[in-house]
């Protein structure tokens, strides 16, 4: 049976662009130019005798003849990866790349990995912390942009954010709602911590790893929740990394906010105390993102099937 068929690098820059919506996304995915994606759309549409987008001045739409074909492509763009897959199972294993967020890595994912690690003993596994994990970061793009793996090699991503990140497969691991918490010894200081209005005194300490106006993290929204005015919600020093706060934190230079499920080992052994009942709810949370084309390998389903099953005793976040 003879098919007549566009080019398939046509169709991959098609589907690329209307997932992204954006011919220059499209071509950094690609590694090509975006001229050479708007070439490629441009001999789709004509093999086709039809428009696949409206180009508009800043942003591009899909007409209704390119969203109908974008889930079909989809499918079959799926199958074509599903059959390589299938002709190279013949080649030995590869590494199991998971990139997630530093503090993420140090205080959730590595003290569960012995279990893993026993479930799963022949399993390569390399983990790499990346603050690129975290929407909102300047470096966002990063866990996703392409690395150096060879054929067998999969790679997934453990994201703190919205959730949303088409073409990949999504599975939402537990909510962060955040806490004030301290070293004991603050409790007690000079100058007491007993009510929110005490820490009007207190030394402030921030995390712009998490800290976003996509976020809506801050103190400020602490303060608001607490019923507190006058305060320097901006005042304290500033850590890029999540991990330099947590020790700041247990030195006892001042007092921050915390995610509950990464910080609660250390909440029962009481190296940290949370003196308030004040949370800040997060609309961001801790997802599982695998890229489509690799959702069925061994390696990636036995990760995730084992992941999800750890993340499922965690306390869910509050509706905002």
């Amino acid at each position: 049976m003879s098919y007549r068929l566009p080019p398939l690098n046509a169709l991959r820059a098609f589907e690329a662009a209307a997932r992204h919506l954006s011919f220059k996304n499209a071509a950094t995915e690609l590694s090509v130019t975006p001229t050479a994606i708007s070439h490629q759309i441009k001999s789709l549409e004509s093999f086709l005798d039809v428009a696949l987008f409206h180009r508009l001045t800043r942003a591009l739409e899909l007409t209704p003849q390119g969203e109908a074909m974008l889930h079909k492509v989809r499918e079959g763009l799926a199958c074509f990866v599903a059959a390589v897959e299938n002709a190279r199972q013949h080649v030995a294993a590869g590494r199991l790349i998971v990139v997630l967020p530093p503090s993420f890595a140090t205080r959730w994912l590595v003290p569960r990995l012995r279990r893993f690690a026993e479930a799963e003993p022949t399993l390569n596994l390399h983990i790499i912390r990346s603050l690129g994990t975290v929407d909102g970061d300047l470096a966002a793009s990063s866990a996703f942009d392409p690395m150096d793996l060879r054929p067998e090699d999969s790679r997934v991503v453990i994201r703190y954010g919205t959730g949303c990140y088409p073409g990949f497969q999504v599975d939402r691991m537990f909510g962060a709602d955040y806490i004030a918490v301290c070293s004991p010894k603050l409790l007690t200081s000079e100058p007491p911590l007993r009510r929110p209005a005490d820490m009007l005194h207190q030394v402030l300490l921030h995390d712009d790893a998490t800290t976003s106006g996509q976020s809506g993290l801050s103190w400020e929204e602490w303060f608001r929740l607490a019923g507190v005015t006058g305060a320097d919600s901006s005042a304290g020093p500033h850590f890029s990394d999540s991990g330099l706060v947590y020790v700041a934190a247990l030195d006892g230079l001042g007092v921050a906010l915390a995610s509950k499920p990464l910080i609660a080992t250390a909440l029962a052994q009481g190296r940290l105390v949370s003196p308030f009942q004040i949370v800040v709810g997060q609309h961001y949370a801790y997802y599982l993102v695998v890229p489509e084309a690799i959702v069925s390998r061994p390696s990636v389903v036995a990760f995730r099937n084992w992941l999800l099953q750890e993340s499922s005793t965690e306390e869910p976040v509050r509706p905002d």
